[in-house]
């Protein structure tokens, strides 16, 4: 793979991943709605331009023939499929790629990878992941398959929240020092990322800095019970997270970071806090 890429997308996430390639050569064309995003960006050496499709030029030709799009967003397995029969028509090559991690993870280039399309082309792109993250997981060449790992993921850490903020509120009722039962979860039966990040900030109170806003973890979690329905199943508990995301999104709660539906636990414990 050559080392010129178009790269769309210029948020929390994908401002440093963008920045972590250019650090290790590779030649950028930028797109960001937001133009001003990606200043820092050109001043070390990336080209900004105008519309999404000009991230593509001078690469345009070589996607028709040969040409790789990574899709690092959490988008629908069905939508991925769909995108990928169109490359294929074109004679092009998608990968789905979505990541795990928060921005300080993106910057620190500790993201987790998955990648799900053909195997030549994954072969191509693993320079690149590997300048973006600290392992990459394949889940094999049908192209919705690394969404449909995404989508597991994030409803888990979804239920995860949910399960933790109730769990705190209990303990805070009871007159228990929730801080040190979080501490005591994180540092043994769970002791992992989740409840080591997401149990403090919730044990905390703490929903700031944003890192994944509550409207975009309300969309995580309809994809994942749409996902679920085209095989023919539910899920009862992501149904329980959405309710919940939704109640808070009513309660103008949409923009703080997802930990936040812990907010809304509280409020039905009658504990109260200030959002």
């Amino acid at each position: 793979m050559g080392n010129e890429v178009g790269f769309i997308g210029l948020g929390a996430m994908g401002e440093p991943m963008a920045a972590n390639l250019i650090a290790v050569g590779y030649k950028l064309r930028v797109y960001n709605r937001t133009a001003s995003k990606a200043d820092a960006l050109v001043a070390a050496g990336a080209t900004r331009v105008d519309r999404p499709g000009d991230a593509a030029q001078p690469l345009a030709e070589r996607l028709e023939r040969g040409g790789i799009h990574i899709s690092m967003s959490t988008v629908a397995p069905a939508t991925t499929r769909r995108l990928a029969e169109h490359h294929a028509a074109s004679g092009s090559t998608l990968i789905a790629s979505p990541v795990f991690g928060r921005p300080d993870a993106a910057k620190a280039k500790r993201l987790w990878i998955t990648a799900s399309g053909p195997a030549a082309a994954k072969t191509a792109i693993r320079p690149l992941l590997e300048a973006m993250g600290q392992a990459i997981f394949d889940f094999g060449e049908e192209p919705g398959a690394a969404n449909v790992a995404k989508l597991a993921g994030n409803f888990l850490i979804a239920a995860n929240l949910e399960a933790m903020s109730e769990a705190l509120a209990m303990v805070e009722k009871q007159g228990v020092e929730r801080t040190a039962v979080a501490d005591l979860l994180a540092k043994t039966l769970f002791a992992c990322p989740i409840y080591q990040g997401y149990g403090k900030a919730v044990a905390e109170k703490r929903f700031e800095p944003v890192g994944f806003r509550l409207r975009l973890g309300l969309k995580d979690v309809e994809l994942a019970l749409r996902t679920a329905s085209e095989v023919t199943m539910g899920l009862p508990i992501a149904s329980l997270v959405r309710d919940r995301f939704l109640a808070s999104l009513a309660k103008g709660r949409g923009e703080m970071d997802w930990s936040a539906i812990a907010l809304s636990v509280l409020d039905d414990a009658g504990l109260g806090h200030k959002s």
